[in-house]
């Protein structure tokens, strides 16, 4: 019966993108090399994996709506993380155990198999909320059975217990869940095991109040933890904390800590909380260790409760897109992220300027643009250099007050609004421009901005402009 269910959803998901698929396919804001929604809602990355030569990105995905609902697991493979296709339905909640959304998880081999973790979230009439932490397993990558439960809800947590991400380390395989203890403070928990299929419960990893962190939150969401460079990560999405000057100036924020786990008492010795982004839509990011040996990263393009009912996009029936990937390495106390140089297999025709500005602006026709890759060399900056993309967004650098700042026109109420960091120097900016979106890279990566743009759709300038001396070079790709 339960399978038959699935099955129907399945087939109602299939529907929906068909009836739907000119409407979406319609609106100039769709991207032109990010993963979207092929209708309604996308938001947390999940299961990524390279599984047999293969990339593969799982996502929530609500088909039904723009909304927020019981979730399912869209899919998508490549094998050059540049090109995707997208794969039947991974996951629906058609069973009593993930029946109001098979929420977050994640993917790994196991006995030449892909093998997915993920939360199943149940509500009852009065809406009290259950957890459990299920299985579903593949020989294919494609079509996906269901184990059903492997994990209860422990004592000691609330519901909020979500998220799971498995490794393997020496014989064990440990898991990692964001949560919140029944004083609703913020955390992530270990647990251990020998088969996969039961789990000991180690401890909490850290948590709100714990060494460097403080007071932190009422929920951990998203953990991810992994050794990069000698130094284990532990990445998070933590809710609940107030704005410090430019930090957390999002709803909700993602960032990570790092230090050494004991994986004996399932500890994790840390220093202090780095933001991840600087942006404006950045969060629930997940990372895998490809056959390469590479630690790849892609992150969800939005933030939960941030403005979602006024994105335009909603009028074609789709919202939200996930990064690009990005190669991640441990460099001087510091997560560094590069795009990944796959993407380089997008650049199309290629523009190079230089420029030495003083108190002037300038525009090269050939410059402009709505789908690019932009690369900055900045040789000299005596005041202040801005670039203005499609008389929508900008990005500021002041050299005397040593901060770099986005700004864009707001998608809620039309006013200017930023996001900034303090920076010694910017000496390369390297920009991801897509149909409404933006990335930028600082310095090979020290800092990212990761931000949605709607501009309008006639306007494709690019504008650089300096108050004082500027001396520069300018590399654009246009991208196929």
């Amino acid at each position: 019966m339960m399978l038959e269910r699935n099955e129907e959803l399945k087939e109602l998901a299939i529907k929906e993108i068909k009836a739907h698929r000119e409407t979406v396919e319609g609106d100039h804001y769709r991207s032109r090399y990010h993963l979207m929604p092929p209708v309604g809602l996308l938001n947390d990355p999940n299961g990524f994996i390279q599984w047999k030569g293969v990339y593969h990105v799982f996502f929530q995905w609500m088909p039904f709506s723009t909304e927020h609902g019981a979730k399912f697991w869209g899919h998508y493979s490549s094998t050059d993380l540049v090109h995707w296709e997208l794969a039947p339905t991974a996951l629906t909640p058609g069973d009593w155990y993930d029946k109001n959304g098979c929420y977050s998880g994640s993917a790994i081999s196991h006995e030449d198999k892909m093998l997915l973790f993920y939360t199943g979230n149940v509500k009852d009439e009065a809406g009290n909320r259950e957890t459990y932490q299920c299985l579903a397993e593949s020989t294919d990558g494609i079509h996906f059975d269901k184990k059903g439960v492997i994990l209860d809800l422990p004592e000691g947590y609330t519901a909020h217990f979500r998220d799971p991400k498995v490794w393997q380390h020496l014989d064990k395989w440990y898991m990692v869940i964001g949560t919140q203890n029944l004083a609703e403070e913020g955390r992530v928990v270990l647990l251990e095991s020998s088969d996969l299929k039961n789990w000991e419960l180690k401890g909490d990893v850290t948590a709100s109040g714990h060494q460097e962190v403080g007071s932190f939150g009422y929920m951990w969401e998203c953990p991810d933890l992994f050794e990069l460079d000698g130094t284990d990560v532990l990445l998070f999405s933590p809710q609940g904390l107030e704005p410090e000057g430019d930090l957390y100036q999002n709803v909700y924020q993602t960032g990570y800590l790092t230090g050494q786990l004991d994986y004996k008492e399932g500890k994790l010795s840390h220093g202090s909380f780095r933001e991840l982004d600087r942006g404006f839509e950045f969060y629930a990011p997940q990372t895998t260790l490809d056959e390469n040996g590479r630690r790849l990263l892609i992150g969800w393009m939005g933030v939960p409760e941030q403005g979602e009912d006024h994105h335009p996009t909603r009028e074609h029936k789709w919202i939200h897109m996930l990064t690009i990937p990005r190669e991640l390495h441990y460099v001087n106390d510091k997560l560094i992220q590069r795009p990944v140089p796959e993407l380089q297999a997008l650049r199309h025709e290629r523009v190079e300027k230089t420029a030495s500005l003083s108190n002037e602006k300038i525009e090269w026709t050939e410059m402009n643009g709505t789908v690019y890759e932009l690369l900055l060399h900045l040789k000299k900056i005596d005041g202040s250099f801005s670039i203005h993309f499609r008389n929508h967004a900008s990005m500021i650098f002041d050299s005397e007050e040593q901060k770099l700042t986005f700004m864009r026109v707001s998608f809620i109420d039309g006013k200017e609004e930023s996001r900034s960091c303090s920076i010694a120097e910017v000496r390369e900016l390297r920009f991801y421009v897509d149909a409404s979106s933006i990335e930028v890279f600082v310095n090979g990566g020290e800092e990212v901005f990761t931000s949605r743009i709607f501009p309008n759709k006639s306007d494709d300038s690019l504008v650089f402009k300096a108050v004082g001396e500027v001396l520069f070079e300018a590399i654009k790709w246009k991208f196929k």
